[in-house]
């Protein structure tokens, strides 16, 4: 059973991709900036990649009436969620459902510090690849959409399935969160510092920093409480050697934007600092990428 009415807050390339094929089935409106919803309202929303379409789907600058039985897809970067939210937190009904589609780790505890424990949050793991190439195109790689296991998450499942979303629930959605982020601190930082795509940064040169990198994460990852395969770094590295787009924050440096570091690299550091545990690669990332912003 679908939502009555479902919003992208957020519709950059990762957001735009999802609502222009849940719009297949559903009625959606992309909230995102003004020349990105300028296009699409001349000429729709062109995604090119692994799909071929012109979406004529509904785009707005900001949500102005949230209807009962509302479904937002959050797809802002980590560090505008909080802009973000403030601005509909009192339109939000009580049957209100946020999937929150983010890098990094914190996100759910910094929506529920805005929205409050009654509106019903679920994380997922966005394992897509999409690249914002200019107002009304985007580019995008299908993957697979993984969703903690709530009572809702089910249906959200459903419909995102049905819309050509591949998604499941996972009922050990910690460990996978984890997984991702190992990736994300590995691809994010190097691709964003080098400027080059994702499966660029899997050389001979680079493979002690890669893997320098992951035994940090690992080990901050089990004081908190993580399982871990024990060949990850290989599972890396063959991973990422399938990814040939532009990394989210390799995109975000070349726009001169900020990024995601402090919610990736940075809360391996924050962690690392609660159970003293050093993490001198992942800081030196932290302020390579800090210092790049500075300059910008």
């Amino acid at each position: 059973m679908s939502f009555h009415k479902i919003f992208v807050l957020g519709a950059g390339a990762i957001g735009s991709s999802y609502g222009a094929l849940v719009s297949r089935k559903s009625d959606v409106t992309l909230i995102g900036r003004n020349s990105h919803v300028k296009a699409i309202k001349t000429k729709g929303l062109e995604i090119s990649g692994d799909i071929q379409e012109r979406f004529f789907v509904k785009a707005e600058t900001k949500i102005r009436e949230i209807p009962s039985d509302t479904l937002i897809l959050l797809a802002t970067k980590a560090h505008d969620s909080a802009q973000a939210l403030t601005q509909v937190t009192s339109l939000l009904k009580n049957d209100t459902v946020i999937v929150i589609l983010q890098n990094g780790l914190g996100n759910k505890e910094l929506v529920r510090g805005i929205v409050g424990d009654k509106i019903v949050t679920v994380c997922g793991l966005a394992m897509i690849g999409a690249e914002f190439s200019e107002p009304g195109k985007i580019t995008f790689w299908n993957g697979e959409t993984i969703l903690e296991q709530t009572e809702t998450s089910m249906r959200i499942a459903e419909l995102l399935n049905e819309s050509g979303l591949k998604t499941r629930v996972s009922h050990r959605f910690e460990s996978e969160l984890w997984n991702k982020l190992v990736v994300n601190c590995v691809v994010n930082p190097l691709t964003a510092i080098l400027r080059v795509r994702d499966n660029e940064i899997v050389v001979d040169t680079l493979k002690w920093v890669r893997h320098g990198i992951i035994d940090e994460c690992v080990t901050v990852g089990k004081a908190e409480g993580i399982c871990f395969e024990p060949d990850l770094k290989d599972a890396v590295d063959k991973k990422v050697l399938q990814y040939t787009n532009f990394s989210s924050m390799c995109q975000d440096i070349m726009k001169e934007k900020r990024t995601e570091i402090d919610f990736l690299n940075g809360k391996i550091v924050e962690l690392g600092r609660k159970h003293h545990i050093s993490t001198p690669i992942n800081e030196i990332l932290v302020s390579l990428i800090k210092s790049v912003e500075a300059k910008q």
